[in-house]
């Protein structure tokens, strides 16, 4: 019997069936009654559960980063499609495919990390290259950089997405360099490869996702100006000369104002080309991406239209079919 995926489900619909969990809560309303909340995921999305009535021991049936066998019934709430769970069960990870819980392909994956190489290797710059070919040697970083995501819940928010979404900030780079020439490309290029590095440690996703305490005490920003701080020192010693000075400032204040506002989390607005220019198109990209998921998670599918997203502040139009 095939599995029932999160893309599947709809409202008022029995379930009985594995997923994998993060995020667990055990909540008190306000007259003290307790409820469980969790979020159930698979390849293809995830969904928010709550058990009302829940006791204690029910906390204990399983931890973030289980796969749970979940029974209950679907409904919608504000919009959005839940899961009322009647009870939940602790499946061990040798009993589940773990592909049906990976949203990025291993094959994907490989190609990404394939083609991520091959543009930093075609940058011209050769003090660029040199820091270029110091992150690339070093196989443990590479690793991570492969399997993280790019955030607990916004946008490219599973296993490969910080990759995902690095390579194709790079591929928009080499396309807008040639539209703009005042641009350092190269400089660009490498700005979009650092600019979230700080997240393969910022964040924990052996299975479920979330923040380290590094992460949360310092932060992806200053975690990737360190990362290019040792880089720069393997760097030096490769070529045997220094890297310029501005260079690598160039490149710190790329990644320490990307997020572009204060208010966002940059420390230092973007001051220079190449930092507006990294700024726009990472939002960009994680816009797109984040739109594109709320249009094709959203629970209206008969309608043109999704429903209100009060965080956007709007609907978002679907088209019709």
């Amino acid at each position: 019997m095939s599995r029932i995926d999160v893309s599947q489900l709809g409202d008022k619909q029995s379930i009985s069936e594995v997923y994998l969990a993060s995020n667990k809560q055990l909540r008190a309303n306000r007259n003290g009654n307790l409820y469980l909340t969790v979020e159930l995921s698979d390849r293809t999305g995830s969904i928010p559960a709550l058990k009302w009535n829940a006791k204690e021991s029910d906390g204990e049936l399983f931890d973030s980063g289980d796969y749970v066998k979940v029974t209950g019934s679907t409904q919608l709430y504000q919009g959005s499609l839940q899961l009322i769970a009647t009870g939940f069960e602790a499946v061990s990870a040798e009993s589940v495919d773990e592909e049906d819980f990976l949203r990025v392909s291993r094959q994907k994956v490989d190609e990404l990390a394939v083609r991520c190489g091959e543009i930093l290797r075609g940058i011209a710059d050769p003090q660029l290259r040199t820091i270029a070919d110091c992150f690339l040697m070093d196989e443990e970083l590479m690793a991570k950089v492969a399997r993280a995501p790019a955030g607990v819940k916004n946008h490219h928010d599973f296993h490969g997405g910080l990759l995902e979404h690095v390579v194709n900030l790079m591929e928009v780079v080499l396309l807008v360099r040639t539209r703009y020439p005042q641009i350092n490309g190269d400089l660009l290029l490498m700005g979009a490869f650092l600019h979230d590095l700080g997240k393969i440690d910022e964040l924990s996703y052996d299975r479920d996702f979330s923040y380290t305490d590094v992460g949360q005490l310092i932060g992806h920003l200053v975690m990737a100006v360190s990362m290019l701080e040792r880089k720069v020192a393997e760097a030096e010693k490769l070529s045997g000369e220094p890297i310029s000075e501005e260079l690598v400032l160039r490149l710190k204040h790329m990644i320490v104002s990307h997020h572009g506002h204060y208010e966002f989390g940059s420390p230092k607005l973007p001051m220079t080309l190449e930092a507006i220019a990294l700024h726009h198109l990472d939002d960009l990209d994680a816009k797109v991406h984040s739109f594109e998921k709320l249009m094709a998670d959203d629970p209206n599918a008969g309608s043109p239209w999704t429903t209100y997203h009060p965080n956007l502040g709007r609907k978002l139009y679907k088209g019709s079919k």
